[in-house]
């Protein structure tokens, strides 16, 4: 059965805006959530010794993120839930990083990030620096987060989705203003 994207959410923006931290918490109030295909893949392949990580051939990271992201998005739109489920982010996401870093995007990744599509509303977190944290998978800079929302931002509108922009605030403020936005479009 086909999944309606109408309950397909993304959670979107740059790194260490609270993505992951807002999506545990709409988690804990049961709701389903998918994980960031971008920080498991730069585990598996520092575990496994490889190079498809961003600080050393960025074109294999993106190849990588961008099969992961379609494989994700495949495997939820054909379970039949009728809940929302949020996405630490989505296939968009990939063709934002690879503008971010001037790699060329192929006609057929563009082309299946528009056959592949979520709720129209997207949610994205603003840089916020008070919260922003490197580790191990994370390496870039303050600067380059900015640099990542403002290219995330131009990517999604550009795909005609609209964006809602999450305010800074505790995990639980952010968690309701996400879910009272969803339910004032039902």
């Amino acid at each position: 059965m086909k999944q309606d994207n109408s309950v397909l959410y993304i959670m979107t923006g740059g790194p260490g805006a609270g993505k992951t931290t807002l999506l545990d918490e709409l988690n804990r109030n049961g709701l389903e959530t998918v994980p960031e295909e971008g920080r498991k893949i730069i585990k598996e392949q520092i575990d496994s010794g490889n190079d498809g990580l961003p600080w050393l051939n960025k074109e294999l990271f993106a190849e990588l993120m961008f099969a992961e992201s379609v494989k994700s998005y495949l495997k939820i739109s054909h379970m039949p839930n009728t809940k929302p489920v949020f996405f630490d982010r989505g296939i968009l996401d990939t063709l934002g990083y690879m503008r971010l870093e001037n790699i060329p995007i192929p006609k057929s990744m563009e082309a299946k990030a528009r056959e592949m599509v979520y709720h129209n509303n997207v949610f994205i977190l603003p840089p916020w620096k008070e919260i922003y944290e490197n580790d191990q998978e994370r390496k870039q800079t303050f600067e380059k987060a900015i640099l990542t929302f403002e290219c995330m931002k131009d990517i999604y509108q550009e795909y005609g989705y609209n964006l809602i922009e999450v305010p800074k605030a505790a995990v639980g403020n952010r968690a309701r203003f996400v879910l009272d936005m969803i339910s004032q479009n039902n």
